[in-house]
């Protein structure tokens, strides 16, 4: 028996209840009994009885027994399996696999430290979707040896994704701090963290020019970087087998000597830019004139000073604007440091301090600021006197907003243009820095004492940014991104400064996105999907007791987010 649903042109709906059996090619149907004055709600459960299902009373015993938040882990798991990043770690499934995938998604979501994270993965329902049980601290040690063990391979499938030959691959270091003094790799060091004391380790991360990660590499913390430059143009000739690529450093890093190493690479450019101190010696050969920047913001030249390279001049009024400013301050924060020095020498009546005291006293605190250059110190007996080296300062301030980028990449290969832009690319490497050490990832501090260990969790630690990069690409439309930077990056001039698209104006200004929905910052937005909850149900019937699944119904903002990613999302 079945209810057919009978439409009627101008009036209600009739609802029958009917039977039918076959008699040769026809079907013959057999009305029952007429049920269109039953309420609607009435003829649904009736419907589900003849589908043998079993209905619920309001007197059985029903129960949320317990409810946990997932939305954030669909979308997270999701997007690890859309990108394919699951069988880049391992190609076969196995326990080590799935649990580097659950230390991922957590270092997204709740980073923290691997006994915590032990403890939040035991009451979460990433452990069901991935059928993991009773996974310990000690495993999870050991799983991060695993992978470990694996990244060279691993490396070698996302540099073979994301990497092409006469492409461009970029390059920066940092560093974060070491809690305790038993690793190996953990050494005093220039603290990035300024956390006085603490030892360092220092890594290098390599992405391409999108900012994707393909490898990174852990130093001792004193280790400085241009040390680290080296490994990597050997890593991306030897270990990549790339024959043609550019690999972009900023200034502190590609030093003259480490360029001199990187042409001993055939097939391999570079690009980086020209300390002050060189740009100020171009000035004083007459390599080029500040007039020049009169009518134009690039120009390029060449230099006996630098042979065989291009030399691409750029001028940003608003960063010489910025550089004015800020010196103004720092000279007038030293000069306050030192005024307290002068005031404490006239005050010394009955002691008075000798010159060595004097000397002391200002050698500690005068280049506090990176200002000791522009100060003419006087140093008696009980005598302290300093003034401003106005001409130094003036010489400094002409230079204000120029940089000069080096290249070695013939213009056929590489524009003026796109040279400027390949070194601003690695503002890139910078935000993938910043979300290591911010409120995303948490890199720091470092606990683990074994050297290999702390190399997994750093390598743990960038998987999980491969992973945030795809999530914020693709959830662009509904976050403060901005969506056309990428476009307009190609196409705008590369020294101007860089002006927001109008969708990114309107989204900050309005904090919605054209469809209405509400704009978020990428954790505000995973903390609203996590709402999407799994509520784990229970009744009685009888004396049989049922436990079934049930998903909160996505709004229209985490629908959104879930097909922004390509995930769908949990039905009922």
């Amino acid at each position: 028996m079945y209810i057919d649903k009978v439409p009627n042109r101008n009036s209600k709906p009739t609802y029958l209840l009917r039977e039918a059996k076959r008699e040769g090619k026809k079907i013959i149907k057999n009305t029952i009994a007429n049920l269109s004055d039953w309420s609607l709600d009435k003829i649904e459960q009736f419907k589900a009885i003849l589908k043998g299902e079993k209905l619920i009373s309001p007197k059985n015993d029903f129960k949320i027994i317990k409810s946990r938040p997932y939305g954030h882990i669909a979308a997270v798991l999701g997007t690890i399996r859309n990108i394919g990043l699951e069988n880049i770690i391992a190609s076969k499934r196995t326990r080590e696999r799935d649990i580097i995938t659950a230390l991922i998604v957590e270092r997204l979501l709740h980073p923290a430290s691997k006994l915590a994270t032990s403890r939040i993965l035991q009451d979460s329902a990433l452990f069901e979707d991935l059928n993991l049980k009773d996974v310990c601290t000690a495993e999870i040690y050991t799983t991060l040896d695993w992978l470990h063990d694996r990244q060279k391979l691993i490396e070698n499938k996302l540099a073979k994704k994301h990497l092409t030959e006469g492409g461009m691959a970029l390059y920066d270091v940092s560093s974060s701090y070491y809690e305790g003094t038993k690793c190996p790799l953990a050494k005093l060091g220039h603290d990035r963290d300024r956390k006085g004391n603490h030892r360092i380790i220092v890594y290098g991360v390599m992405t391409n020019k999108e900012g994707i990660p393909v490898t990174v590499s852990v130093y001792p913390g004193n280790t400085g970087d241009p040390k680290t430059v080296p490994d990597q143009a050997k890593k991306l000739k030897d270990r990549f087998g790339l024959e043609r690529i550019i690999l972009a450093g900023d200034r502190g890093m590609l030093t003259d000597v480490q360029i001199d190493h990187l042409k001993t690479f055939p097939g391999l450019g570079w690009i980086s830019a020209l300390r002050s101190s060189a740009i100020s010696k171009l000035v004083d050969s007459g390599a080029f004139q500040l007039s020049l920047f009169d009518q134009q913001n690039l120009a390029e030249i060449t230099s006996p000073l630098f042979p065989g390279e291009r030399l691409i001049v750029c001028f940003n009024p608003l960063l010489s604007d910025e550089r004015t400013r800020k010196r103004g301050e720092l000279l007038k924060a030293t000069e306050k440091i030192l005024g307290k020095i002068v005031a404490e020498v006239k005050r010394r009546k009955k002691k008075l301090l000798n010159k060595k005291e004097i000397a002391l006293k200002v050698g500690r605190s005068v280049n506090k600021y990176k200002m000791a250059k522009h100060f003419k110190l006087t140093i008696e007996d009980n005598h302290f006197f300093f003034e401003r080296k106005t001409e130094s300062i003036e010489r400094e301030q002409k230079l204000d907003g120029i940089y000069v980028i080096r290249t070695n990449e013939s213009k056929e290969k590489l524009s003026t243009e796109d040279a400027v832009r390949g070194y601003k690319s690695l503002t890139n490497v910078e935000r993938l820095f910043r979300s290591l050490k911010g409120i995303d990832l948490l890199v720091r501090p470092i606990f683990h004492h074994l050297e290999e260990r702390v190399r997994g969790h750093i390598f743990l630690c960038v998987l999980a940014y491969y992973v945030e990069w795809h999530m914020r690409k693709s959830l662009a439309p509904i976050l403060y991104q901005d969506e056309e930077l990428e476009k307009l990056n190609i196409t705008r001039n590369p020294v101007a400064p860089a002006k927001p698209s109008d969708s990114a104006k309107n989204k900050k200004k309005m904090h919605r996105t054209t469809g209405g929905l509400t704009v978020h910052s990428f954790d505000t937005l995973l903390d609203n999907i996590s709402y999407v909850v799994r509520d784990y149900c229970k009744f009685q019937i009888g004396d049989q007791s049922v436990v079934y699944v049930k998903h909160t119904v996505p709004d229209n903002l985490q629908a959104k987010a879930f097909d922004l990613l390509g995930i769908v999302y949990p039905v009922n």
